[in-house]
């Protein structure tokens, strides 16, 4: 348990170090730390590459957090499963609703027509 936390730790550091040159949310994920080297997997060549590239500064910043981390070791893993984001509903206003509304009573009698009704008449 307190190497799972560590890593998930160790995770949400490389994501805050890292946040300014990349969006790496769902692109990196912590495979290990082993006698101070940090193992990680990038979704893909480009995002490893901007790693290495940026492995020195991160490991000042990491051990300036107080992680106890001499080195970065970048690996291209394309199959790991990746956090995904939940998209926030999106919301219609009432003009939109309203707007929705009138057009489709200028419709004839059709599937789209029916799908902008209730389109319309949804309230989130």
């Amino acid at each position: 348990m307190a190497k799972a936390q560590t890593l998930t730790a160790l995770q949400g550091h490389i994501i805050a170090v890292a946040q300014p040159h990349l969006d790496l949310y769902a692109q990196v994920q912590v495979l290990g730390l082993h006698l101070g080297t940090l193992s990680i997997a990038a979704a893909n060549a480009a995002i490893a590459a901007k790693l290495r590239q940026l492995a020195p500064e991160m490991v000042a910043k990491l051990q300036h957090r107080g992680c106890e981390v001499s080195g970065i070791r970048v690996k291209v893993q394309v199959s790991f499963d990746r956090v995904q984001r939940n998209p926030a509903p999106r919301k219609l206003s009432k003009s939109a609703r309203n707007a929705l509304n009138d057009f489709s009573l200028t419709l004839d009698s059709s599937p789209l027509k029916s799908a902008l009704e209730r389109m319309a008449q949804k309230k989130d």
